[in-house]
């Protein structure tokens, strides 16, 4: 049986909290500032979505701004220009088809423009508290280092935590494993860490 829960003790004792868990509960700017995050350090994700959400405190207000305005609220996110117009596709969506309420479904999530499975997952878990596994490069690569999975990709790596990890541990795993990876930068760090806490034995 492999070490679930020590794995997640351990990691939750090392724990620094993730910039983008302030807006956690709050479905409107989880959702947005989860798709500016990606290829973007969560610092400069955080300062553009302050400034995003002073402007456009709801999805209503986000969607009557012009591309031009959220392009210069959202630089210099990674894709600012891509991600503008997804932006602004998405409000409309959201206030048209969803009479302005964000989507609490990983479908309903994923047919919004510049929306993942990932991002999906992340808003399901963090705004409605919808127990699901949202893998990243951090929860992928870690996933592997402990052997739960044998994965190349961390869409396999969702289906196979899917089947084995217990529904209790899928709320926390994305919150602590991307802390620790990003502590823990390189893989000889990381192993190092295993090492010493004692989580390369397979033994709950």
């Amino acid at each position: 049986m492999k070490n679930y829960h020590k794995v997640f003790q351990v990691f939750e004792k090392h724990y620094k909290v993730v910039p983008l868990e302030i807006f956690a509960r709050n479905s409107y700017k989880t959702l947005i500032s989860t798709l500016l995050s990606a290829r973007t350090k969560d610092e400069v994700t955080l300062e553009a979505s302050k400034r995003l959400f002073k402007r456009a405190p709801t999805i209503k207000k986000l969607d009557q701004l012009g591309q031009l305005e959220i392009r210069n609220l959202i630089y210099p996110v990674g894709f600012y220009n891509t991600k503008t117009k997804q932006l602004k596709k998405l409000a409309e969506i959201i206030i048209n088809e969803h009479k302005g309420r964000i989507p609490m479904t990983g479908p309903g999530l994923v047919k919004l423009p510049g929306v993942g499975r990932k991002t999906a997952n992340l808003v399901l878990n963090r705004a409605f508290g919808i127990p699901a596994i949202a893998v990243d490069t951090h929860v992928h690569r870690i996933s592997n280092m402990l052997g739960w999975v044998k994965t190349k990709t961390p869409e396999q790596t969702e289906k196979e935590l899917v089947k084995i990890l217990p529904k209790k541990y899928w709320p926390d795993i994305n919150r602590l494993f991307v802390s620790i990876g990003r502590r823990f930068s390189t893989k000889k760090k990381l192993k190092e860490f295993f090492k010493n806490k004692g989580l390369l034995s397979f033994k709950s």
